[in-house]
């Protein structure tokens, strides 16, 4: 069988990876021949980071995808904080071959999930995972990305979606508080305003503003001298040296567990839930001992129901990259036949 030479791409605001693989036509997890990473930021457009990459690579791709931090429209995205429009077109004169996909990173997150093996994910609760039920995929990064796959009857197809930015439902008295506290900054108050990276410091101002915790001094002023409040508040949380970021960060996981519980009810996600993104990875521990699967469960008449539903937390850094590679590989076979 003939080998096929693929150009994949996990593209985002901060970096961009790109990568060779090679599909032998085993069904197996494939490796990149080739892979490198660039500050995205130090470039003009992508087109320009492709080329810099190819001149290092003597063979022919066939076939090319990328993964977009950004929606995608009409074969085209325009990158979420890189002022780069990404065009199907331009990559296809680019890289001289016609098959080239793109789609957003979320998709490109759940097209690598049928393929993660045991040690790219981390059980966060048990449950009775289906081969062939519906996944969710929910990522709370800078911003929070939700997209799903479904079982076509031979494989899972991977779905887009926006729902981080559907309306934020309260499930506690606290909730209702802090819904009504930013309605009054924001209006519309989706998820990702209250379940992200860009959105604890909400969670935060909340507790503070509110008096319902006071802010010390010192934490004021570390908070003051930093460009991104985040990393902050969720390192006092870890390291439980201030009430106020402990209790943003036990928030924080309250609401994505109730998220993620609608999602599943939204698919009837009996093949399980994924938590991606930047966040979960790096507090596996403390998503383990915070209330998590107990909120996830607590749905009334569909707890019983939400009790069979498996989460995971998926831990390979380059699940994007890997996602976008199969969709890749998948289309060029398609093109083929």
């Amino acid at each position: 069988m003939e080998k096929t030479l693929l150009l994949a791409g996990d593209i985002g605001g901060t970096k961009t990876v790109l990568a060779i693989f090679e599909d032998e036509g085993s069904g197996l997890p494939i490796k990149p021949l080739i892979e490198k990473t660039y500050p995205s930021s130090d470039y003009g457009a992508l087109e320009e980071i492709i080329e810099l990459f190819m001149r290092d690579f003597t063979g022919q791709i066939s076939a090319a995808s990328f993964g977009v931090a950004g929606p995608v429209v009409n074969g085209r995205s325009q990158v979420t904080n890189l002022p780069w429009l990404i065009d199907v077109k331009n990559l296809q004169s680019t890289l001289g071959i016609e098959t080239v996909t793109l789609l957003n990173d979320l998709e490109a997150i759940a097209n690598g999930v049928p393929y993660l093996q045991e040690d790219d994910v981390v059980q966060l609760k048990e449950g009775q995972k289906s081969n062939s039920g519906a996944i969710g995929v929910v990522a709370p990064g800078t911003g929070l990305g939700e997209a799903f796959l479904v079982w076509t009857g031979s494989r899972y197809e991977s779905y887009p979606s926006e729902g981080g930015h559907t309306s934020f439902g309260p499930i506690s008295e606290l909730q209702v508080d802090l819904l009504n506290f930013l309605s009054k900054k924001f209006g519309h108050v989706s998820y990702e305003r209250v379940c992200s990276g860009s959105g604890m410091p909400n969670l935060y101002q909340f507790f503070k503003e509110t008096n319902r915790f006071e802010e010390p001094s010192w934490l004021a002023q570390e908070l003051e001298n930093s460009n991104d409040p985040t990393p902050i508040i969720v390192e006092h949380a870890v390291h439980r040296t201030a009430n106020i970021c402990i209790a943003t960060l036990d928030l924080f996981f309250e609401i994505l567990a109730g998220e993620c519980a609608n999602m599943a009810l939204k698919l009837m996600s009996t093949g399980g839930i994924y938590l991606g993104g930047g966040i979960p990875p790096r507090l596996i521990p403390q998503l383990q001992d915070s209330t998590f699967a107990d909120v996830f469960e607590s749905k009334g008449r569909f707890t019983a129901f939400l009790k069979q539903v498996p989460v995971f937390i998926i831990c390979n850094p380059k699940i994007a990259l890997y996602g976008a590679a199969y969709q890749g590989l998948s289309t060029a076979k398609m093109r083929v036949t």
